[in-house]
């Protein structure tokens, strides 16, 4: 029989919860500036990670429901960020692109965004900070595995 883990509180996954909600309201604060949200500013850059995605492929990279990527997609055209266009693989698919002033507003963002990961890291080693990000890997590629299915289908 398999011996249970002495649980410690608090629960890695309630820190985890409580960082990410912090991050995410930083990340608001800090680009709400440029006119634009943590959930825009997360898909700006899954756009520019995989440019031509579906409506449907930016909802699951960018944790949101598909009625929100639309909202979003929406959105981030009518304020001329993206644009979409017929899918050049001959399928009827609208893929999804950064515009120049996407590709503008992304980079400001991101000099945003690595000051916040600058203060989130700072008075860890690099070393430590790079193990981190690395057991952060793990755990995403463990929770997504387990029992041989992703719990939610998303990739990140």
């Amino acid at each position: 029989m398999k011996r249970a883990r002495a649980r410690t509180y608090p629960r890695a996954t309630y820190l985890i919860k409580e960082l990410e909600r912090a991050v995410r309201a930083r990340i608001d604060t800090i680009v709400q500036p440029l006119g634009l949200t943590a959930i825009q500013y997360t898909a700006l850059s899954v756009l520019a990670r995989h440019p031509g995605m579906s409506s449907a492929d930016l909802a699951r990279r960018s944790f949101v429901s598909p009625q929100a990527a639309n909202e979003l997609v929406s959105a981030l055209r009518d304020r001329g960020l993206i644009r979409r266009r017929v899918d050049r693989d001959g399928g009827r698919a609208l893929g999804i692109f950064l515009t120049q002033r996407g590709e503008r507003s992304l980079s400001a963002c991101d000099e945003l965004v690595d000051s916040l990961e600058a203060d989130l890291f700072r008075g860890i080693a690099r070393r430590d900070e790079a193990q981190f990000r690395a057991t952060l890997r793990t755990c995403r590629h463990a929770i997504r595995e387990e029992k041989g299915a992703p719990l939610t289908g998303r990739r990140a």
